[in-house]
């Protein structure tokens, strides 16, 4: 059930209207929540709803034996039990294949010819998100951070909330169990909020990135035929494809948590207009790039020891990274390249220099602030083209498409019309920069009647320039 379907539409209001009727009544509201998102996720692949509850139960009931345990061996074996089945299932099922056909290459390298025996099955949607949730829920409980959860329906929830579910963002139980376990009344004001960043979402998915797909996907796909300038073109449609179909998503789950009164981690904040590329990574997929920090890089030692250990751990943090993103080479050397662009930042201590957002309280950023939103936009479109390239040697063969003389040519594919919409949206974002999303303030102040018209305006676009329905980019993952 895509967010941008009319099964979605359908399914909301209705889930909506039951949970409200319930007002006051915690349980049955989070019960109903539950049973819409296992309802949610079986319209996907109902098989895949085994695995999910599966690994529910299994870091439900792990949190409970080692909070019940004094013993540090016996709490020590069901971490890693729970650990290990969770890496074990994400394995099998999305890089199982990887292992074993890079494997076999390398033997062909050395002379040694075998035919490796691969698995044909769907990715589970959503695992690398569900699992994750898991994972962070059982490692706070080790480390004493949290207390176990008792009511299984209210953890349930937690890890399969359904605007979150498929895609994220990626929650803490820090965060979210709290807000389910608390009474939620109906703010009216708030719901407001939540479908005005529901309808910014679906402009961002279905006007920004479904029309920039079909363009970065024709010329990617024929790559060898265009001008190094058309390639150029390709790699900046798939740079704001992937920005306002990922975002764009975030925004759907952020606001429609919201109407039911939760408020769901915030995992953009105007990447593309960052300066340098840490406060590129500080603005980009926030969830997993602080669970990243949280769980891998600040216990491996973060930045805290010599020179030596700074770039092995910034080089495992972005390669682990890519590799979460996908089973291929492509997104090992993504993350390989973004690690880097971030090391010279990170040794010479301007790794945080940027923390502000840019040009604040302004209405143009300075030259110097401009100059490096441009350098750093520059170096995320290079990195994108490997994200986005069937393999290593496309990736390189469409660079090496780009630096010819054709380079300085008019590109052979002209959407004006996509190009405009595109200026149109940053133009947006950019003037809501300082705000949860960019159209959040638009316009408030406005009287009802001009306020309703923006709304309309918006709807008008998203039907009259739509493109042709594209599943979000992040489901793969």
């Amino acid at each position: 059930m895509l967010f941008n379907s009319i099964d979605f539409a359908i399914f909301l209001p209705i889930v909506f209207g039951l949970y409200w009727l319930a007002n006051n009544k915690l349980k049955l509201q989070n019960i109903l929540l539950l049973v819409a998102s296992y309802f949610f996720y079986a319209c996907w692949d109902w098989r895949f709803m085994f695995l999910l509850i599966f690994s529910t139960l299994l870091d439900y009931f792990t949190g409970l034996k080692m909070s019940d345990t004094n013993s540090a061996g016996i709490k020590k074996f069901w971490f890693w039990l729970s650990i290990s089945v969770n890496l074990g299932f994400l394995g099998v099922f999305k890089y199982y294949n990887f292992f074993v056909t890079s494997f076999a290459d390398g033997l062909s390298q050395l002379g040694l010819h075998v035919n490796p025996w691969t698995i044909r099955i769907i990715l589970p949607i959503g695992i690398s998100f569900y699992t994750f949730h898991g994972l962070s829920y059982v490692i706070d409980i080790y480390k004493d951070r949290i207390k176990a959860e008792k009511n299984f329906i209210d953890y349930a929830l937690f890890v399969s909330f359904f605007p979150l579910l498929v895609a994220g963002p990626i929650e803490r139980a820090t965060h979210l169990l709290p807000q389910i376990q608390r009474e939620r009344h109906f703010n009216y004001a708030k719901a407001v909020d939540g479908l005005r960043q529901i309808l910014w979402g679906l402009f961002k998915k279905i006007v920004i990135a479904d029309n920039c797909a079909e363009y970065a996907n024709q010329i990617f796909n024929h790559s060898a035929t265009y001008s190094g300038s058309t390639l150029v073109l390709g790699a900046l449609f798939f740079t704001f494809q992937i920005y306002a179909d990922f975002s764009g998503y975030s925004d759907i789950a952020l606001g429609t948590a919201r109407l039911f009164g939760i408020e769901l981690l915030r995992n953009f904040a105007y990447p593309y207009f960052s300066r340098d590329i840490a406060e590129f990574w500080r603005r980009w997929h926030i969830s997993l790039s602080s669970w990243f920090r949280d769980y891998l890089y600040i216990p491996l030692g973060g930045s805290r020891g010599g020179t030596w250990m700074k770039v092995r751990n910034t080089f495992i943090i972005f390669i682990v990274s890519g590799f979460w993103h996908g089973a291929a080479w492509t997104f090992i050397v993504w993350g390989a390249l973004n690690a880097v662009y971030f090391l010279p930042l990170l040794l010479t201590n301007n790794n945080r220099n940027n923390l502000e957002t840019v040009a604040q309280g302004k209405t143009f950023p300075t030259f110097r602030e401009f100059f490096g939103i441009l350098l750093t936009f520059g170096l995320t479109v290079l990195a994108w083209i490997f994200f986005r390239a069937a393999d290593i040697h496309h990736a390189i063969s469409y660079i090496a498409g780009i630096f010819k003389p054709s380079l300085f040519s008019i590109p052979e594919v002209k959407p004006l019309t996509v190009i405009l919409l595109v200026i149109l949206f940053v133009l947006i974002e950019w003037r809501g920069r300082e705000q949860p999303y960019a159209i959040a303030d638009f316009g408030l102040q406005w009287k009802k009647p001009l306020r309703y018209a923006l709304y309309y305006a918006i709807i008008f676009a998203i039907i009259w320039f739509g493109g042709k329905e594209q599943e979000f980019i992040y489901f793969q993952f």
